[in-house]
Parts: C-alpha cells; structure tokens; sequence
C-alpha cells in the first residue's frame, strides 16, 4: 500500500516515521549551539549573558520567522518547505562554524533559527494529515521525539568530536547528515498539498478562542522553562558539578533520552485520556512535577549523581510535555488553521526562551548565583502550570 493511500484512509505510522526523522534531522542542527556553549564562550571570550544572547539570536530569528513559515507551509503544503529547511539548517550551521567575530556568530545563529523556524508549522501539519484514527497524541509525541533525539546526539557528537578535533568538526558533520535526510525526504515523503497561494495568517479568530489563548500563554512559561534548561545545563555542570565539557554534555544528552520517554508515555496516556482536555491535563502535571525539581537544584547542587539524577527527571517532565503540548494545540483549533496555530504557539514557547535565557546568566553573574537563577525558572514553571490549569477547564 502506497503512503498516499495509506494516508487517504486515515493515516499510516509509516508517515509519522518520515515526518518524525525529519524532525530528528533538524533538530541535530538547530541543537547543536546548546552543546556548543562551553566551546563558544571559550573560542570567542565572552561571560555566560553572552552566551545566553547567543541562543536569543538564534531563538529570535526562529521567532520572526515562524508566522512566515507557517504561511508557506498552509500555502504549498509540508513537503516543500520541509526539504527546503532542511538544506538551509545544514547550510546555516556551517556558517555557525565560519564566524569570525562575535557579532558575526550572532548573525549565523540568526540564520539558524530562521531555518528551523519550518520545523513545527511543518511537521505538526504532517502528524495531524498522517496519524492514525485515534493516536494523534501519541503521534506527536513520536514526532517531538525527533526534538530530544537530536539533540541529545548533537550533545554526545559535539562534545565527543571536540574532545578529539576542532568543535567546528562536530557541526559539519551534522550538516553533511541533515544534506542527505532532506536528499531522502524528498523522495520519500507524500504529504498533503496546500492551498496554492501564501496569505498571512488570520489571527483574529484564534484570538477569540480562549482556550488557545490561554495555551499560548502557557507555552511562554514552558519555553522560558525548557531554553534555560537546555542554555545552562552544560554550564552549570561544568561550574558548580566541577566536571569536564565531556561529562557535561553527557547530562544534557541524558536530558534528552529521558525527555524521548517522557514524550512517548505523555502521548499514550493523553490518548487514553481522550481529546484537547487529556493532553492539557497530562502537559499541567508534567510541568508542576518539573517545577519541583527546579526547586530541588536551589542549594542543591554539588553532587554529581544528584544534579545527573534531576535533570533526568526535568528530561520526563519539561521536555516530555511538548507533544501533549503541540497535541492540545492542534486539537482546539480547525484543521485548516493548523499552521498559524502552531506558528502562533511556538511564538509564545520561543518568547519565554528569548526572555529567560539572558535573565538566567545576568542571575547567574550576580551575586545571587545559579541558586537564584534556579528558583527564577522554578516560579515561571509554576505560572505554566497553572495556565495549563486554566486551559484544562476550558476545553
């Protein structure tokens, strides 16, 4: 049986599969800078708010351009876009590697983000036209999975190749793979076609719909969340821990593992739940649990085995409620408006990573230290989670 026929009569995992390694491949690219953090404050001999402005740069231009994104995506369809993200990603982080200056790098990263910004409109769009009846939740979760699967071996690739080459070696090689994925992506995938013309998104209907609203403002919360997480743990562990980039970035990439699970089980138990109310209800209790382990990081440092053991758990918990997140996104909205939906949502999770990140290293650089910096992103969790709250009750 043929994808499109698979697709025309109700979905095929096969499609999910496709869509899935897709998202594997650009997030191995997209990333890579968070495994990078220690080498670019070393390269270029900036403090931790600049490193923290250079994930915003990249973060910034993934925002801007989510709105145009999702418009191309709802006008030509998935697949067009999707092929031409990936080559751009693999492009741009090359020239993360071919940046002389500082501002130079700021502008590279830029670039990055404005590739992966194809990312979320896209797949999200692939996932609700090719699930199967009844498992979208479970579905997007094996999409997000993508999220923590490539960045976890970003962390493991980067850091491993830097311990016995160049760093930038590292971001090559993603490059070479994201080249070849996107070679066969185009190939293989189907997808479902587009209106045949790009408008700009009507947001006004959106806007109307509280629930929405309310899960929108809840992504700021979790993205504030997930982007401090994901800027400072290689960081912190390196200068509280006291361990090598090598070990480092083993956490991170464990953060990631676990995230897969998380995401995964999320999924299965929200398809179990049922609808826009259980993937709300499995997203607020991943994140309040999240918020108790942000707790447990203030004076709790020190300990390898402890801080290793917390951010794994942060991996189930923040990082595994994007898919239920992404699910209740797409479920409270019409299909139609699936990619203004999602490029409105995934403004909201990158405004609270443009935002938090640089607070988190001013934090840091004062005298209050990682400990404050920690309680800071403990208290935007549990706004999060009491949005998600509110969400809940109206759905």
């Amino acid at each position: 049986m043929s994808e499109s026929t698979e697709t025309e009569s109700g979905g095929s995992w096969r499609s999910v599969a496709v869509v899935a390694g897709w998202q594997t491949a650009a997030s191995l690219c997209y990333y890579s800078i968070f495994a990078a953090t220690g080498f670019v404050r070393e390269t270029f001999g900036v403090s931790e708010s600049r490193v923290g402005l250079f994930l915003t740069a990249a973060l910034l231009g993934y925002t801007v351009s989510l709105f145009p994104s999702g418009a191309a995506v709802d006008g030509y369809g998935e697949k067009r876009v999707m092929t031409a993200g990936l080559v751009a990603l693999g492009v741009a982080a090359v020239g993360v590697t071919l940046a002389p200056t500082y501002a130079l790098l700021l502008l590279a990263g830029a670039l990055l983000g404005a590739a992966y910004s194809t990312a979320m409109p896209g797949t999200n769009r692939g996932i609700v036209a090719g699930a199967p009846p009844g498992r979208a939740n479970l579905a997007m979760g094996l999409k997000q999975v993508g999220v923590t699967a490539g960045s976890g071996v970003s962390s493991l690739l980067i850091t491993g190749i830097a311990a016995v080459a160049a760093w930038q070696v590292g971001f090559w090689a993603v490059a070479v793979l994201a080249g070849v994925y996107a070679a066969g992506f185009a190939v293989v995938y189907r997808g479902k076609g587009g209106t045949g013309e790009v408008t700009w998104p009507e947001m006004g209907g959106l806007a109307s719909n509280r629930a929405y609203v309310a899960l929108v403002a809840a992504g700021f919360f979790l993205g504030a969340s997930i982007f401090s997480m994901l800027g400072y743990t290689v960081l912190y562990v390196q200068d509280v821990v006291g361990t090598g980039a090598a070990v480092a970035g083993a956490v991170l990439a464990a953060t990631q593992v676990t995230g897969s699970v998380g995401r995964i089980g999320a999924g299965t138990l929200a398809d179990r739940l049922g609808g826009a109310r259980g993937a709300a209800t499995v997203a607020l209790a991943q994140l309040a649990a999240g918020a108790g382990l942000f707790a447990v990081l203030v004076n709790g440092g020190g300990s390898l085995f402890v801080t290793a053991a917390v951010f794994v758990g942060l991996g189930v918990t923040i990082h595994g409620s994007t898919g239920v997140f992404y699910s209740c996104l797409s479920n409270v909205v019409d299909d139609d408006d699936i990619g203004a939906a999602t490029a409105g949502g995934q403004t909201g999770l990158n405004t609270g990573g443009l935002l938090a990140p640089p607070a988190f290293g001013l934090i840091v650089e004062s005298t209050w230290g990682y400990d404050a910096a920690w309680a800071f992103v403990t208290a935007l969790a549990l706004v999060g989670a009491t949005l998600l709250f509110v969400v809940r009750r109206r759905v």
